[in-house]
């Protein structure tokens, strides 16, 4: 499907001459492999003015970044739900499909160079946060129950055991380049493992959501849920028995050591040496 290029379309901490807020079009290459290399990754910026924020202008600049691209993307990702039907008509008017997600990893570590180094650096910068709208995310979701496994496992690996993935004999998935994360090769990375005889299925069914990361929520019963899209999420399991649960806040706890790089995957039975879905995931 070639490319996916992640957007952000917002206001930034600086003033115009009006003290009007400039807004800002980012637009960063996704990175798909764990051997890609950040530098060469396709980038575009572009200011502006709050008198023409609008869906046509989106649009220009999107046409602007394809022509110095050279191409355009399969896909364009996008984190902030209240930009939603900007960003989808902008992107729909220029024939990509856009979807909202928190897959955007690459996008939000450019993001927050900028508001470190360039930000600062304009005329009209203003000091403190860049408020953006809270919106309330919904409840987790049963997964339906053909797509349940039927047995799951907590396991950890080393950043460096990483560096095999692309020989891995995987059907459907997604990694990063770890440099991007900034994580040295003896880190340890937790990850999950779900194991079925309907593996395929539950990895294809996966891999048509954007992704987002897995966490264990231990405020109820003890539940382990996948993030998905802007806002979505699933109870991949409950978990009740008092010896996963300590694994399950392991996971979190490495998790968090690991700067929340994760992984989850699925496959056949715990001897498969084959996966029908692995995904590397960063909470953000």
């Amino acid at each position: 499907m070639g490319s996916i290029w992640e957007l952000d379309y917002y206001s930034r901490p600086i003033l115009d001459e009006n003290n009007k807020k400039i807004w800002e079009v980012l637009i960063c290459e996704t990175p798909l492999d764990i051997r890609t290399k950040t530098d060469s990754l396709f980038r575009y910026a572009k200011y502006c003015p709050s008198s023409t924020v609008n869906s046509v202008w989106l649009q220009t600049a999107l046409q602007e970044a394809i022509d110095k691209a050279g191409e355009a993307p399969g896909k364009i990702r996008f984190f902030r739900r209240q930009m939603n039907n900007m960003i989808t008509k902008a992107c729909e008017d220029i024939g990509i499909p856009a979807k909202p997600s928190r897959q955007t990893l690459a996008l939000n570590q450019w993001l927050q160079q900028r508001m470190e180094q360039v930000y600062p650096q304009e005329p009209g910068f203003q000091g403190g946060t860049n408020p953006s709208v809270r919106l309330e995310a919904p409840l987790p979701q049963r997964l339906p129950d053909a797509l349940e496994g039927e047995q799951l496992g907590f396991v950890t690996l080393t950043a460096a055991d990483f560096a095999d993935m692309p020989e891995w004999n995987i059907d459907f998935g997604g990694a990063f380049p770890l440099e991007l994360v900034e994580i040295a090769p003896e880190t340890k990375i937790p990850g999950v493992l779900v194991y079925s005889n309907r593996a395929l299925p539950i990895a294809g069914w996966m891999s048509g959501l954007e992704l987002a990361w897995l966490r264990f929520d231990n405020t109820k019963q003890g539940r382990l849920i996948l993030e998905t899209g802007a806002t979505e999420s699933w109870i991949l399991a409950n978990i009740k028995n008092p010896q996963m649960v300590d694994q399950a806040q392991n996971f979190e706890e490495v998790k968090q050591q690991a700067n929340g790089v994760h992984f989850i995957g699925v496959q056949l039975d715990p001897n498969s040496e084959s996966f029908a879905g692995f995904w590397l995931l960063k909470e953000i």
